[in-house]
């Protein structure tokens, strides 16, 4: 690779200067916007939009770009007129669309590569959701950092991630791809992903750029049909939807990515309330907006656009600065000015935000950083493994475990791994999977396997989840006739002391485009188990999947239940660990399972009713067929000790404005081995200028405990904590009462009250 070059034409040597890749400049902020300013002084309307252009690397950059499109897309690459691509992957392409780029452009200003790293990029860590359910930050930030690591080592400099969307609804699909539920967790998560992803520095070439996605609302679509329109109004967008957004803004993301959905009529993309007003207006934030996937020309499909070229005027003047894979800039965007209909200095202000994070990230001083063979040769695999093992088995939740059925007894001598999902090593990597080798996963058989119990383990399939192809493009088509396997379970599992029952969602079950109507166990799965059950009572229900499921029957009949998510690489390893009793689970439900789909949307920080303690209202609206409330609760989660929370104390029971007080707790393990317990912090505003939800988590603790050992935990409650958006549109703690709770889930909690005073 050639080491020396110069990187800006003859006429900006004097501003700039000619950078090397061993200059070792990093640039003040004074410095890069004097050097923005520079390059965009110099740039023709036409190399201005293209910077604003994004495309799908759709062709082998490492060959010719035969087809009519693609040399389109090649030539105007030559001319500096795209100024970012996505799915080019490997340092050989990348270098080779940068050198298309820097060696044959006037301005010759790098290109940005992109990519949907979600949870890992070729080792692959749990699904975001069930990350999320460790409530361990620093593993959080690890994986992201471990993500970014191994993204950059071939050539991907930009991430489409964290999605940072509230997720109410188990049948969006996306669930997965988040989150969860609450506002609060989800801003933790996301400022700890992006300092995992960006580290310290941009310009460390370790690092990548990280976007917040996606903006706004995308979670909350109606009925969970991705896509869809979301009906939210100004009192849940601030304080519910915006707020990990806010985070993620004033943790310096370098970009933002804005949603598909129309909120009050409003696509999100074309929403200059969201983009101009609140995000670079009230918040100042200094990175620029891509677009999703081709969202500005969906505008057209909404009713709110004519065409690419109204589509592209809508678009600019919201405040989206960069089209990816959308035609819409390309083809609009200079007519509009031309025309008078756009000023230009609108396109600068986009091209200003998109050069600004191109010198952030040390473009300038290498277009080539990203491109480092010997890094690329470097990389850790092996120690990478054991960490997505380690996040991995924080990650399961023990939802049930009757009679202490785990862990696994040394009088077990025999063991039946049964169910479509128990040597299956493709679906724990979950959807969004970067580039983890298909099959690569450790499957439960296998982690079983390589637990070295003192037990014969048998296998049966039971039953098949699905047949045919299966991909991100095509769900699997599931199975619901082919019952021949479940003979051959039901003996296997008649002969067992235990049996470990698999079952859940495929990989390609959730995600991006696969709402569901129906949450439960698909196909054959509930009936396998009813089958086994009549044979074998002690069965270990271990569940694989992307999003809430609905399992009433099996929480009412199985004595042991654990949630274990698509946990990646290491996920046969990672359950075995929890299974076996190496690791007492510590993970804490992010998202409510509900009783029936009926239920949904389902979240614990509802507002209350007018009747909450009517007879016929029992505590909040409710239906007649089935128990009110969920399953399982946000912030559930057992252990294989148990964990006792003594009185709650307040150091006052006065706040007043400007200082704070501290709620102690001592929590103790009064059981007998060491463990874990997320200690969970809740508030509820008594009376406010808008009806405040019933409970709102605003803190929590992980702390590890031996056995017979108390901790008093402490938390520090202050005017920030009580602030919410209200009645006069601001954000502001109101005087008044309120209850503290804490506890160990969203439900079992110690309540105390205090009084602010301003």
């Amino acid at each position: 690779m050639r080491k020396n070059f110069i990187i800006v034409s003859s006429f900006l040597l004097g501003t700039m200067g000619a950078i090397s890749q061993n200059s070792g400049i990093k640039s003040s902020v004074q410095n890069v916007e004097t050097k923005v300013d520079s390059v965009l002084n110099l740039m023709t309307l036409e190399e201005k939009v293209g910077q604003m252009v994004q495309y799908n690397g759709s062709w082998d950059l490492t060959g010719p770009a035969s087809e009519v499109g693609n040399k389109e897309k090649e030539d105007r690459l030559k001319k500096g007129l795209v100024g970012s691509m996505l799915n080019v992957l490997s340092i050989e392409a990348t270098e080779k669309a940068q050198r298309l780029n820097m060696e044959n452009s006037r301005m010759k200003i790098p290109l940005m590569f992109g990519y949907d790293v979600i949870h890992g990029y070729k080792t692959i860590f749990p699904v975001p959701l069930g990350e999320t359910a460790s409530w361990d930050l620093e593993a959080a930030k690890e994986s992201a950092r471990i993500a970014a690591l191994e993204s950059v080592a071939e050539g991907v400099n930009w991430t489409f991630s964290p999605m940072i969307d509230i997720s109410r609804d188990a049948r969006w699909g996306r669930i997965m791809e988040g989150s969860g539920e609450d506002t609060y967790l989800t801003s933790k998560i996301a400022v700890a992903k992006i300092k995992g992803y960006q580290g310290e520095d941009l310009s460390d070439a370790k690092t990548i750029a990280a976007t917040a996605k996606h903006f706004a609302g995308y979670g909350l679509a109606e009925a969970g049909r991705d896509y869809n329109a979301v009906h939210i109004g100004k009192n849940e967008l601030h304080n519910a939807v915006l707020p990990p957004f806010k985070a993620a803004a004033d943790a310096g993301v370098a970009t933002f990515m804005n949603s598909f959905n129309t909120i009050d009529g409003i696509p999100a993309t074309g929403s200059e309330r969201l983009q101009r007003e609140i995000l670079k207006g009230a918040w100042d934030w200094q990175g620029f907006v891509v677009s999703d996937w081709g969202s500005i020309s969906e505008m057209i499909p909404h009713g709110f656009a004519r065409d690419k070229v109204h589509a592209a005027e809508i678009a600019a003047k919201a405040g989206s600065d960069m089209d990816m894979e959308g035609g819409a800039y390309e083809a609009g965007l200079e007519q509009l000015v031309e025309e008078g209909k756009i000023d230009e200095s609108i396109i600068d202000e986009a091209v200003r935000r998109i050069l600004r994070v191109k010198f952030k990230m040390g473009l300038f001083d290498d277009p080539y950083r990203y491109m480092d063979a010997e890094l690329a040769a470097s990389v850790p695999f092996e120690d990478h493994k054991n960490t997505a093992r380690d996040i991995a088995k924080k990650s399961i939740v023990l939802l049930k475990n009757e009679n202490d059925l785990l862990p696994i007894k040394s009088s077990v001598k025999k063991i039946a791994v049964i169910g479509p999902l128990a040597d299956d090593k493709d679906t724990p990597i979950g959807n969004w999977r970067a580039q983890g080798e298909t099959n690569s996963a450790v499957s439960v058989l296998e982690g079983l396997k390589n637990a070295d119990l003192d037990a014969e383990i048998t296998y049966s399939k039971g039953v098949t989840l699905g047949e045919g192809e299966r991909s991100f493009l095509m769900p699997l088509k599931i199975n619901e006739t082919d019952r021949s396997g479940i003979p051959d379970a039901v003996a296997k599992a008649k002969e067992a002391d235990l049996v470990v029952m698999a079952l859940g969602e495929d990989a390609f079950q959730s995600g991006e485009g696969r709402s569901q109507a129906n949450i439960g166990l698909a196909g054959l799965q509930l009936e396998l188990l009813k089958e086994i059950r009549e044979v074998n009572k002690n069965i270990v229900l271990v569940l694989i999947n992307g999003r809430p499921l609905e399992i009433t029957w099996s929480s009412e009949n199985i004595p042991a239940i654990v949630e274990a998510w698509q946990l990646g690489s290491e996920s046969g390893n990672a359950i075995a660990d929890v299974l076996t009793g190496k690791y007492n689970p510590s993970g804490k439900l992010p998202v409510s399972f509900p009783r029936a789909v009926g239920q949904e949307p389902l979240y614990y920080n509802r507002m209350n009713t007018g009747r909450p303690s009517n007879d016929l209202h029992v505590t909040y609206s409710h239906y007649t067929d089935i128990e009110n409330g969920p399953l399982f609760p946000f912030g559930f989660g057992l252990s294989y000790t148990t964990f006792d929370y003594g009185d709650v104390e307040l150091s006052s029971k006065e706040l007043q404005a400007g200082e704070g007080i501290t709620l102690s707790v001592p929590l103790t393990n009064s059981g007998d081995i060491k463990g874990k317990e997320v200690v969970q912090l809740y508030i509820h505003d008594l009376v406010a200028s808008v009806a405040r939800p019933i409970k709102e988590l605003k803190g929590f603790e992980l702390v590890e405990l031996a056995p017979g050992e108390t901790k008093n935990v402490e938390f520090t409650i202050d005017e920030k904590m009580l602030e919410f958006f209200n009645a006069s549109d601001k954000w502001e703690a109101e005087e008044g009462e309120f209850e503290l709770m804490v506890g160990g889930n969203s439900e079992d909690l110690k309540t105390i009250k205090f009084n602010y005073v301003k």
